[in-house]
């Protein structure tokens, strides 16, 4: 599938949770693109928030709600008559499900049904991208595929594969492929990208430390997982909107986004990365990770190169780098950076093609260092 920057030219589409990280970045994309956008979500939180820090109540439409309120969710869609919907609301953090699970499950799961439930009483919605994660497989050591058990040992990750349970029981009973409705589902491995404020998640608490002028401290600095700047996993949702929009009935169905299996890296080594790139001290081990926390996780997303034409177009070097500069950029009260490195990313997809990678085995010094700090 060719990627097709004007399919959004003046579409109507509906993002929930567009207020936090992920969708304030697809908000701004979507809105680059030309497309007409709303957003539903709860107030912006973090101190800066990106959604305030760009000023994105002034560039798309806003609507202040939880998707816990089913009758708000299906007046917003009625009243907005989106053609696609862009589903991000969510509780997103693993720790924070463990302290407050009710809540968690609540939005991760009978949010998704209320957002469906109202996609069902509004003709106009033509496709349907539900966001829930690469932590809703019931073992995520290997190299995850979509067919893989669902499952998950902690609330967050268990909400999420619920959410996954309950958009297939609406794609086979209500919003069917063959009567021209798309739905799809999208697990996204860990994302990194500038604006990111959210607590317990690993840039922010490496930016923050630099701010503050304290040493940073991992949690797991061995753990792997399948990161990727925030624009990939965005443009993987953008061309699942699209196709599902075309082909509802070859489209609707779960994908993976993320890095090829095999070039994941560890906590340790994202983190020296980013201490390099920040003028940051060097990390410490606190040793208190979870045991909820997977040591391993990895996806394969040959379903989504295959059949859309996706792939991580930034290497993790080169995202490090767009990430720390977009830091720099709004913690100087600069705004312009977001939308720059939206136009170069598009330019890049346009072409498709993507910087070369290094060979297996050609780590820098700087990553020698990490992955012999892991053990």
């Amino acid at each position: 599938m060719r990627w097709d920057p004007s399919f959004w030219q003046g579409r109507r589409v509906l993002v929930t949770g567009h207020t936090g990280f992920k969708g304030a970045w697809l908000a701004a994309w979507l809105d680059r693109l030309g497309a007409a956008v709303t957003g539903l979500a709860l107030p912006p939180s973090g101190e800066p928030a990106l959604f305030d820090a760009l000023a994105l109540g002034q560039r798309v439409g806003s609507v202040t709600g939880d998707v816990r309120e089913a009758a708000l969710v299906t007046r917003v869609l009625r009243q907005e008559a989106p053609e696609i919907v862009f589903h991000l609301a969510g509780q997103s953090i693993v720790l924070t499900g463990l302290e407050d699970p009710l809540g968690t499950f609540e939005t991760n799961v009978v949010g998704t049904v209320n957002l469906l439930q109202a996609v069902r009483a509004t003709p106009s919605v033509r496709a349907v991208v539900v966001v829930t994660s690469d932590k809703c497989y019931r073992q995520p050591h290997g190299a995850c595929r979509e067919g893989d058990a669902l499952g998950g040992e902690d609330p967050y990750s268990a909400s999420k594969a619920a959410a996954e349970l309950v958009v297939g029981a609406y794609r086979s009973c209500f919003l069917q492929a063959a009567q021209g409705r798309g739905l799809a589902t999208a697990r996204a491995g860990n994302v990194i990208g500038a604006g990111d404020f959210s607590a317990h998640r690993l840039v922010p608490d490496l930016v923050r430390a630099c701010m503050e002028g304290r040493p940073p401290i991992l949690r797991q600095p061995g753990a792997i997982r399948p990161w990727q700047h925030v624009l990939d996993a965005l443009w993987g949702y953008l061309l699942l909107g699209e196709a599902l929009h075309h082909a509802p009935v070859r489209f609707s169905t779960a994908w993976n986004f993320g890095p090829p299996p095999g070039s994941e890296w560890s906590v340790a080594r994202l983190a020296a990365a980013f201490s390099r790139r920040l003028g940051a001290d060097a990390w410490r081990e606190t040793g208190a990770a979870s045991p909820h926390e997977a040591a391993c996780q990895r996806l394969t997303p040959e379903r989504a190169r295959r059949r859309l034409g996706w792939q991580t177009l930034l290497p993790l070097e080169e995202a490090a780098d767009w990430t720390v500069e977009g830091y720099r950029g709004l913690l100087e009260g600069q705004t312009a950076w977001l939308d720059a490195q939206i136009d170069r990313y598009v330019e890049r997809a346009r072409g498709k093609t993507p910087v070369r990678r290094a060979r297996a085995g050609s780590d820098s010094a700087e990553d020698r260092h990490a992955l012999a700090r892991t053990g």
